[in-house]
């Protein structure tokens, strides 16, 4: 049998900055070719493991590490983080964290450079991956103009142009949008399978994953491995519910139709799902048209966006937008990348000003309210949630609001755990917000 390109032999680890474990006693083996997904909760460990693959662990996160990791059959305590990229190219989580070039096209080409390559295939390889992610229209924009799908998309170039053999993908999803998501997975597909190297992709958004075809699915929970199969195995178990995470949709539709899915084949795609005539039927019998009458009211709006128009330089983003949004709504702002959902959000918090239009809050005109005078009625989490972290723990970051309006102490405290137990965060409370997951500093947000 081959020997595996990675191996985790009984790998355990414990940030410096914790009291317990982050991954528990890991073995598991990934072979060349492969296209393998690592899933599992907020918090489950799974960014640690990419940490350790590409050397980021010990070199930028010190901890205790026991075990061995063997990257192509070389154990990564004798390799230097530099040797580690040569093999592992790695997509962050967080794009802005991985931009190194003042404009698109120098970043996408900054691997080559390294490599002494000629400026003439610098930009012949810098304009052939932008058109390969669809964003040549960028490549001579700084990386902080785009849009968060935008620079994930750029990282992936950074990355791709060198054309290692083993990619490593962390939440590669993160701040795409379903569209762009999709073609994502299509891109990663195509490299695997045309360039033979191998694939990690660490995702908690299953079902845009399975989009196109792994090998394996691992599970990760509470820094163990729970689950290390075929996916057809795997989502047939029912185990992802069980750890929280959200199983495709059409399994959760042939469930609800009463489907036993452990009669299906190929449940790990829905282009390729085997129903037999009684089971399309009983689909069918249940995805009935159902008509929801829309309640309209003559209330007051509690934000009212008239005629908003917003331009960046010569580039118009917004024109002339009118929105309503009623007390107690749950609203949905959608669109693809770069059409200005974050734009139109930025404008209603006061961090951008319309070029015309107004903004009305509670019946009252705020267009010359400060940024703090809104923020007095209207909350923002950010896309990166690092960007709005200035404390070190987490009790200290939730509490900053309220200490900054000079609450009482006791009260802070009372609205501070009641706040950490709904968002799941209690136990962590008097962690550092260095020692959380990225999907758990935007809780903390």
């Amino acid at each position: 049998m081959k020997n595996p390109i990675i191996s985790f032999q009984d790998v355990s680890f414990q940030y410096q900055s914790q009291s317990e474990p982050t991954l528990s006693h890991l073995n598991f083996d990934i072979y060349a070719g492969e296209k393998v997904l690592i899933a599992g909760p907020s918090g489950s460990g799974k960014t640690t493991i990419s940490r350790l693959m590409n050397g980021l662990i010990p070199s930028a996160y010190p901890g205790k590490l026991s075990g061995k990791i063997l990257i192509n059959g070389q154990s990564v305590a004798d390799q230097t983080i530099f040797d580690l990229s040569l093999k592992v190219g790695t997509v962050l989580q967080d794009p802005d964290t991985q931009f190194v070039g003042l404009t698109v096209a120098e970043d996408i080409a900054f691997a080559l450079e390294n490599d002494g390559e000629k400026q003439s295939v610098l930009k012949q390889k810098a304009s052939e991956w932008a058109k390969r992610l669809g964003i040549p229209e960028i490549i001579n924009n700084h990386p902080q103009e785009i849009s968060g799908g935008q620079k994930q998309r750029v990282s992936m170039a950074g990355v791709l142009v060198d054309e290692g053999k083993i990619l490593l993908f962390d939440e590669p999803l993160a701040s795409l949008d379903p569209v762009a998501g999709r073609e994502s997975i299509e891109l990663i597909d195509e490299m695997q399978k045309s360039g033979d190297t191998t694939t990690v992709i660490i995702e908690h958004r299953i079902e845009n994953v399975l989009y196109k075809s792994v090998d394996r699915i691992i599970l990760v929970d509470q820094g163990k491995i729970v689950a290390n199969d075929k996916p057809d195995t795997i989502l047939k178990s029912g185990i992802l519910a069980k750890l929280g995470l959200r199983e495709p949709l059409y399994l959760s539709a042939l469930k609800y139709a009463g489907i036993d899915l452990s009669q299906v084949d190929h449940v790990d795609s829905v282009n390729e799902v085997a129903l037999s005539n009684d089971a399309i039927q009983d689909v069918q019998n249940w995805v009935t048209p159902r008509h929801i009458q829309s309640h309209l009211t003559d209330k007051e709006p509690l934000l009212k966006a008239e005629n908003i128009s917003f331009s960046y330089d010569s580039k118009q983003v917004l024109n002339n937008l009118n929105l309503s949004i009623q007390a107690g709504e749950m609203v949905s702002l959608v669109g693809r990348n770069g059409v200005g959902k974050t734009t139109l959000s930025n404008i209603i918090t006061g961090f951008l000003h319309q070029s015309s239009g107004s903004l009305t809050l509670n019946g009252q005109v705020i267009d010359d309210n400060s940024i703090k005078e809104r923020a007095d009625h209207i909350g923002y989490v950010l896309q990166d949630p690092n960007m709005m972290i200035s404390k070190n723990s987490v009790s200290e970051e939730v509490a900053l609001g309220l200490t900054l309006r000079q609450v009482e102490s006791d009260d802070i405290e009372k609205r501070v755990n009641e706040t950490l137990k709904v968002c799941g965060l209690f136990e962590y409370r008097h962690w550092p917000i260095s020692a959380l997951s990225f999907g758990q500093k935007k809780r903390v947000n």
